[in-house]
């Protein structure tokens, strides 16, 4: 196999490692430096007794040759995160505030005019001049009228929520704070203060002010505001473009497992939780293990990450390496020491396309993807990485003797329990998973603080993380 970071089909030599921030426009905050793993020296464990391996995991007393190659799985997920930063910078678009969900803004939100625009009322009420009592006019003041007729010392006029407020105003007394007699007059029933529940002109903003900087996510929230300050559309950065490859001659895409076949898992899995991490699927296409339909579908792509899935070791019907040897793509890294998921790996296959090659196995998969393919995405759709943490476990996390650990968790309180079923086929424990447990090398013993990475489900509602 090539040394990460080398042309497929080259030797070996230095690369150009100038990575210009402003490409990706300067909008990705650096992640924190994440720990760097527990290694274990190959025949000695300095004193700590590397625990059993993992069930459905191979066991074995020294490293591999493969491992010595893989990359440690911090890194693995910095070079990720950098890779797509090497490009072209990315030109923004302008977007209707319906599909700006879940974008990050390439220009600042200034504010358009003032907010409010205009002199509003605060409360249903009554618009006052001067000191009580007052002579009530019979005409009211709706929200959404022209301007009212201004008022004259000891007149009120009724006034809705949200309504311009008529020129001479002293006050807004709410409904509930006043009565009138029988001769009509209105008679407040605490005291009034001058301008109480007027919502100033400029009140919000002032036309012109920035109302939120350039990278900021758009969320329900934002769309709100821009809205009411008279944006229609808004420049954002657009959504990285993915497309799926789903490999396997053994998949069915309906129906029971039979004569050796099995459901295909990731074909439904992949694109929604591709689409919680802010990319566009553009398609998802099923190859089975055909060595020329797969080359085809890398070179003919137009999108800016290929995700395959499985073909990334060394079968017989495996051609993913090939077939990146043969169009001249460069491996930024290949294999990770991280378990399940460690044959997945990662290759630049022009300037501003990347491919993703993940496991065929589900969970394995999903290792994959937040280890690769989260951090790439996050830094093409420029959203912030996510603050680390850490809680304790609520119990013994076996590892691997050499490899980071990826277990699925649940969230109970102040500390992580982890699941079951976590072999790197199995996704009964992911799907009632809140997190990943990051278990170094060797493992973690219950109580220890171990970092997470949340799931998208876990951090956002559902409706808001997969639209």
């Amino acid at each position: 196999m090539t040394a990460p970071g080398t042309r497929v089909g080259e030797s070996t030599g230095d690369t150009d490692d100038d990575l210009d921030v402003e490409e990706a426009l300067a909008l990705v905050r650096e992640p924190r430096e994440s720990r760097e793993p527990r290694e274990f020296a190959e025949g000695a464990t300095g004193g700590r007794t590397p625990p059993p391996a993992a069930p459905g995991e191979h066991a074995h007393g020294g490293l591999s040759a493969h491992q010595h190659r893989a990359t440690p799985w911090p890194q693995a997920r910095e070079i990720a995160a950098r890779a797509a930063r090497s490009g072209a910078r990315r030109a923004p678009v302008s977007v209707s505030l319906a599909d700006a969900l879940g974008v990050a803004l390439a220009s600042p939100l200034d504010a358009l005019t003032d907010l409010p625009s205009f002199d509003t009322s605060a409360m249903d009420g009554w618009a006052v001049a001067g000191p009580g009592p007052w002579d009530v006019r019979e005409e009211g003041v709706l929200a959404g009228h022209a301007q009212p007729e201004p008022l004259t010392d000891g007149a009120a006029v009724r006034i809705a929520t949200g309504a311009r407020i008529p020129a001479d105003t002293t006050a807004v007394l709410r409904s509930e704070h006043g009565r009138t007699d029988t001769q009509g007059r209105l008679h407040p029933t605490r005291e009034v203060v001058h301008g109480q529940d007027i919502r100033p002109r400029g009140q919000e903003c002032r036309s012109g002010d920035q109302l939120l900087s350039v990278g900021t996510l758009v969320t329900p929230a934002v769309l709100g505001l821009a809205a009411a300050a008279g944006y229609d559309t808004v420049t954002v950065v657009p959504r990285p473009r993915v497309e799926v490859l789903i490999l396997g001659d053994e998949l069915l895409t309906e129906g029971l497992p039979s004569e050796g076949r099995i459901r295909d898992a990731l074909g439904p899995m992949l694109p929604p939780w591709l689409r919680a991490l802010g990319a566009e699927v553009t398609a998802v296409r099923r190859l089975g293990d055909e060595a020329k339909a797969l080359h085809k579908a890398i070179t003919s792509s137009a999108a800016d990450l290929v995700i395959t899935t499985g073909g990334t070791a060394s079968g017989p019907v495996d051609h993913v390496h090939s077939t990146l040897e043969r169009i001249g793509a460069e491996l930024l890294v290949d294999g990770v020491k991280v378990r399940p998921g460690h044959p997945m790996l990662l290759a630049r296959i022009q300037q501003n396309q990347h491919l993703v090659g993940l496991p065929g196995n589900p969970l394995a998969a999903v290792s994959g993807l937040l280890t690769l393919a989260e951090p790439l995405l996050r830094t093409l759709a420029a959203h912030p990485a996510p603050e680390p943490y850490a809680l304790p476990l609520a119990e013994v996390a076996h590892g691997h003797p050499y490899d980071t650990r990826l277990i699925p968790v649940v969230l109970r309180g102040d500390a992580a329990v982890p699941l079951h079923y976590n072999g790197p086929a199995m996704l009964r424990g992911i799907a009632a998973a809140d997190a990943l447990a990051v278990v170094p090398p060797g493992g973690a013993q219950r109580g220890e603080e171990t970092e997470l990475l949340d799931l998208p489900w876990a951090a956002a509602g559902i409706e808001v993380c997969f639209t």
